[in-house]
């Protein structure tokens, strides 16, 4: 894995679907079901891309590979408006700051393995702390679900100390 470049983000729009989960009962696929049929019915995209988000009531990072750990779980678009919002859909905003931009190559089966080198190796050998911003994947051009190809960035929100 190579190191994550920083980058620093003005404040973003989303509008989507959640869901409140936990590992032991993840409810991703189901979301997602939901999700994608009505998707292009969110007006004012900025783009194609689309966005999978951890909303994390912690920063205590071993919480996270805990079964029974329970967090908000979006599937999400970026809009440049909140006007307009399909049934169904809700909004929510990220507050502006720095993000450290990983890229996980492979299919979801090989995530956990990306995730624990991100929290348990660079995160503590980095200076970056956490902070309590969503967490977020861009699945874009390059990702094929579930196809050894794949490819897509994960996003950590954090300071640099």
């Amino acid at each position: 894995m190579s190191e994550p470049r920083i980058e620093m983000i003005p404040t973003k729009k989303l509008v989507g679907k959640r869901t409140t989960m936990c590992l032991a009962e993840n409810k991703t696929i189901d979301l997602w079901r939901s999700f994608q049929p009505r998707r292009n019915e969110i007006l004012h995209r900025v783009s194609d891309e689309l966005i999978s988000l951890q909303n994390y009531s912690s920063r205590v990072v071993s919480e996270f590979f805990r079964p029974d750990f329970t967090f908000e779980k979006w599937a999400a678009a970026e809009v440049s408006s909140f006007n307009d919002l399909p049934e169904g859909y809700e909004k929510l905003e990220i507050p502006a700051g720095n993000y450290a931009v990983f890229i996980h190559h492979g299919d979801a089966s090989k995530a956990e393995q990306t995730f624990r080198y991100i929290f348990e190796k660079w995160l503590p050998e980095s200076g970056f702390e956490l902070d309590d911003r969503p967490h977020f994947e861009i699945l874009g051009a390059k990702y094929k679900n579930n196809d050894p190809e794949s490819e897509e960035e994960v996003w950590i929100p954090g300071t640099i100390s």
